[in-house]
């Protein structure tokens, strides 16, 4: 018996209906909210498969112009390129090497698909020797002589036909040293979505497989930010938005939800968060293992980043996710 003198609500009323239910849906995942990270080695006829994320490949140029196309055709509007050398040095000097195989693989998508956004990682932890994300004295990155050699590595990108940068560095100044570095040789157009608030995370694990970028001694604590603080992460977004981001970025995503509401309720600038590799593995290993319905998380954990302020999500499940959207919202 319900008192009538107490006034009795019913939320279930708009969950009974599917159709309701779609309409009165707060957050809804679309194909624009997503990039497609990418790995592209040398060589010909590559197509890598990365153990330990599953369906992810590291693919030589055809191979990843192929993918690229199907990708775009897939309806995914972007992608974020890592490139992994045939050589490396102390200094990681094939990622501004105009003949490196990033600008090879941007020349070679754009010559066969104009309507994909190619975004490039700005990091040297992928080309030096060292597979740290600077240039080393003994055992320290040095700073401020790492970021122009990121400043020179964006130019080159964008030189090549790069429509974004996205350093993920976290040497501080690389915004304000990328952005001068682009305006003065006339890339004032050329947005740059910063790495902001980089955390260093355990999650990031199977990316190092596949970027080949294990470091070979120490860890990235000295740069990327300690898991406990949010305070720091707002100072982070703060300065990279006054050295001139056009979109900031946190990294990882799931573990980091109330960062991203923060970012965005502090800033309300255009907010991008990472899904990593982490992130996306344990999925997949849950999902193969038929512990969880792979699908249905996937789709819940893309919807909880962007429920929580993200913009646009970095996503190994993009592909995915764009069939999923194809399938379920026609």
């Amino acid at each position: 018996m319900i008192n009538k003198n107490f006034a009795f609500k019913r939320f279930r009323r708009l969950r009974y209906n599917p159709i309701v239910r779609d309409l009165v849906r707060e957050t809804v995942l679309t194909k624009n909210d997503l990039i497609y990270p990418m790995f592209v080695v040398p060589g010909k006829n590559v197509k890598n498969p990365v153990k330990s994320m599953p369906g992810v490949f590291q693919f030589s140029i055809e191979n990843l112009v192929e993918e690229c196309a199907e990708v775009r055709g897939l309806g995914v509007p972007a992608i974020i390129l890592f490139g992994i050398p045939e050589q490396k040095d102390e200094q990681g000097s094939d990622a501004y090497n105009p003949e490196g195989i990033i600008q090879k693989a941007i020349r070679a998508i754009k010559k066969e698909i104009n309507d994909l956004l190619i975004i490039t990682d700005i990091c040297l932890c992928e080309y030096t020797s060292h597979g740290h994300c600077g240039v080393l004295a003994g055992e320290e990155i040095l700073n401020d002589e790492t970021i122009s050699l990121l400043a020179k590595e964006a130019v080159s990108h964008v030189e090549a036909g790069a429509d974004m940068v996205a350093p993920s560095d976290m040497m501080d100044g690389r915004v304000l040293a990328i952005r001068k570095a682009l305006d003065y040789k006339g890339y004032d157009k050329i947005p740059i979505m910063s790495y902001a608030a980089k955390y260093a995370s355990g999650y990031y694990g199977p990316f190092r497989d596949a970027a080949e970028s294990t470091p070979a001694f120490g860890d990235r604590r000295s740069h990327q930010m300690d898991i406990g603080n949010i305070n720091e992460a707002l100072r982070e977004v703060e300065t990279d938005i006054e050295e001139g981001a056009d979109i900031v970025m946190v990294k990882p995503a799931g573990p980091y939800l109330d960062v991203i509401r923060k970012v965005k309720e502090r800033f309300e600038m255009p907010t991008a968060a990472y899904q990593v590799s982490g992130e996306f593995s344990m999925i997949k290993a849950a999902g193969q293992n038929d512990w969880v319905d792979e699908e249905r998380v996937m789709i819940e954990s893309l919807t909880s980043i962007k429920r929580a302020g993200a913009d646009m999500i970095l996503t190994y499940f993009a592909k995915d996710a764009a069939m999923w959207i194809d399938k379920n919202r026609n």
